[in-house]
């Protein structure tokens, strides 16, 4: 072979070498780039020719897909038949604004893309049957969810709040309400304008009606905070019958602002611990904290309980905080939920949910079960447990104080009784800033709480939060976890 010809033989072989390689790492190095490229046509018009799965919850549908029109390219379109309700749990499916919510965190099942769907897909081979994806089966009981919602936004017109009632003794979450909501529906929409129109008049909503309220917001939990630090007194040796210093003023070393309870709320020099808690005496929180237990137990006590941990049901729940308590009068407003305390309200239910469940903290949990296209189950939702924050006697003595709280004459959780069950609950008033001309804001109204069956088991917990509901707020709160926590017992 003369040069000139061997010259182009190697130029031809490298350049072939290297068109083989750029092939292959285009098939698998870049494998994921491309099969998810928002501009990749082929993908989504195959992902939308598959009928994707369910997602229910009871006899109810709160998403599946349906035919489309002849001449559309996508061959289904996703629906949300309850949609507001449940619209932060399902999330959507969008060709323009890609999934959230449970469709996202799920695709894999509800797509067919599942490997446990490996043979189903298989079988398409040979039978030409097209085979539909997987379903999810929550956890949710839908006549609660429907109550949470209609309850909250029935309190005033654009009333903001959220409600999450939990099974304390398996972390299955049956409700997780936020208002305001949004139709998911015309996100879901094939018509680009129809979908963009949605997208831009939700995001552009002053009162964000998109964000989960119940889990991705963390709010000042007012004196439900004072669950976290009972717990931490009794873990310390102290008892519900332990007297703690009281009176109707505080003032904290190195504060400015003086710590008073609302009216002649605690005028004794001392009370116990659990009246303290009845009548939610701030002063006797505060003292109790700074003069008695100090930052670290409180700490501790509120890290035990999730406070840190970025949870997933499997949708992700912010981290609530305990903030700085270095110092006594940063202390002294954590232990009555104000400073930089902020919870989620999903962490406020699991807070008596620790307490109805003896102390063992289960981790909470929105998925029942997952099925194949034939509704047989592939996998049961898991029940784990998150953490042991306290002992069986602490839980003891903390139900004792907190059914007090709704029973006595005295307690702030009256609206919270369902008559011939066992509740214990703690209400909250948060404070959350001013207004421009340095007013306060109205308060935010809480409720924790749980409730036992007739058989002595602990069935429900619950937390309700309405924000800047003002006077009364707390009260509002109250009642609408006891409807709750009642429907729950039925």
């Amino acid at each position: 072979m003369n040069a000139p010809l061997r010259r182009v033989t190697i130029v031809v072989i490298v350049l072939f070498s290297l068109l083989f390689l750029n092939l292959n790492w285009v098939q698998f190095a870049e494998h994921d780039f491309y099969q998810n490229n928002a501009y990749n046509d082929r993908v989504t018009i195959a992902e939308y020719s598959r009928q994707r799965g369910s997602i229910v919850a009871g006899s109810e549908t709160l998403a599946d897909s349906v035919p489309t029109e002849d001449g559309d390219e996508y061959k289904y379109r996703r629906q949300y038949p309850l949609n507001e309700p449940f619209a932060h749990l399902t999330g959507y499916q969008s060709l323009v604004y890609g999934d959230s919510g449970l469709e996202q965190t799920e695709n894999q099942i509800l797509s067919g893309e599942d490997p446990r769907l490996f043979v189903d897909r298989l079988s398409e081979l040979f039978t030409g049957t097209e085979v539909a994806g997987g379903n999810v089966v929550l956890s949710i009981e839908p006549e609660i969810q429907l109550a949470a919602w209609e309850a909250i936004t029935g309190v005033s017109e654009g009333q903001v709040g959220a409600a999450v009632v939990l099974d304390p003794r398996s972390g299955r979450v049956l409700a997780q309400v936020s208002a305001p909501s949004y139709d998911p529906n015309p996100l879901a929409s094939h018509d680009n304008q129809e979908s963009s129109e949605a997208w831009t008049a939700y995001t552009s909503d002053p009162s964000n009606p998109m964000l989960d309220r119940s889990t991705r917001e963390l709010y000042p939990p007012g004196s439900t905070m004072k669950v976290v630090v009972a717990a931490a007194a009794l873990a310390a040796g102290m008892t519900p019958e332990t007297e703690i210093s009281s009176g109707n003023s505080y003032t904290p070393p190195n504060a400015g602002t003086t710590i008073t309870n609302s009216e002649n709320q605690c005028p004794e020099d001392e009370l116990t611990l659990q009246e303290a808690l009845t009548r939610s005496c701030n002063t006797s929180f505060a003292k109790l904290c700074v003069e008695e237990l100090g930052p670290e137990p409180i700490a501790e006590m509120a890290e035990a309980l999730g406070f840190g941990q970025q949870l997933t049901t499997p949708l992700g729940v912010e981290a609530s905080q305990w903030g700085d308590l270095s110092d006594p009068a940063f202390l002294a407003q954590a232990c009555i939920g104000q400073h930089e305390v902020k919870l989620t309200v999903m962490q406020d239910a699991m807070l008596s949910a620790a307490v109805a469940n003896g102390g063992s903290l289960m981790s909470p949990q929105l998925i029942r079960e997952i099925q194949a296209p034939n509704q047989t189950t592939l996998e049961f939702g898991p029940e784990d447990e998150l953490s042991n924050p306290f002992s069986a006697d602490v839980a003891a003595d903390l139900r004792k104080m907190m059914e007090n709280v709704v029973s006595a004459s005295n307690g702030t959780g009256a609206n919270a009784r369902i008559e011939g069950f066992t509740v214990g609950g703690k209400t909250g008033t948060a404070q959350h800033g001013v207004d421009e001309n340095g007013n306060d804001l109205p308060e935010h109204g809480w409720f924790t709480g749980y409730a036992f069956n007739g058989d002595g088991e602990p069935v429900v917990a619950v937390s309700v939060f309405l924000a800047a509901a003002g006077d009364g707020g707390s009260g509002e709160a109250t009642r609408i976890a006891g409807e709750l926590m009642r429907l729950a017992l039925e």
